[in-house]
């Protein structure tokens, strides 16, 4: 699979964990800034991530197949307005240490990999593009998980 894949794919992940569409079709409401922290994992050894919708759909222009998705023979083939599902339904595998050991078939299903692939995978990039614009887009973990209080 490709770099820009990955990064797609990641950032797919990272939205659908909270966007949500209603039974009609209809798009529903979406908090313009929100915190994801899954309940796949009874505990967590960081803070969950603040994101912010608005901005990562207005003002920094990611598409909403950047981060939602369905993939079928290996093609994203999820459209504007079909429901959305939290990352976890699919992203599954629990595993928190040791992660990148797992088969390759299992590191597709584990939740950590795919929200670190899809955010890590698109702010990298960017960085990459221009360092100067994206000087202050996160990168590390402390950046996104701020320590807790």
């Amino acid at each position: 699979m490709g770099k820009r894949f990955l990064t797609v794919l990641a950032v797919a992940v990272l939205m659908g964990t909270v966007v949500l569409l209603g039974l009609s079709g209809a798009a529903q409401e979406v908090p313009d800034t929100f915190v994801i922290k899954s309940k796949l994992w009874n505990a967590h050894t960081k803070s969950g991530v603040t994101l912010s919708h608005k901005k990562h759909s207005t003002e920094y222009g990611a598409k909403c197949t950047d981060c939602h998705h369905v993939i079928k023979d290996g093609k994203n083939v999820w459209k504007e307005g079909d429901k959305v599902q939290r990352c976890m339904e699919c992203h599954n595998e629990p595993t928190i240490k040791g992660e990148k050991k797992l088969p390759p078939d299992k590191q597709k299903l584990n939740l950590k990999l795919a929200y670190h692939n899809n955010c890590q995978g698109c702010h990298k990039a960017l960085k990459k593009e221009d360092k100067e614009k994206y000087a202050n887009i996160p990168t590390t973990c402390i950046k996104c998980h701020p320590k807790q209080e």
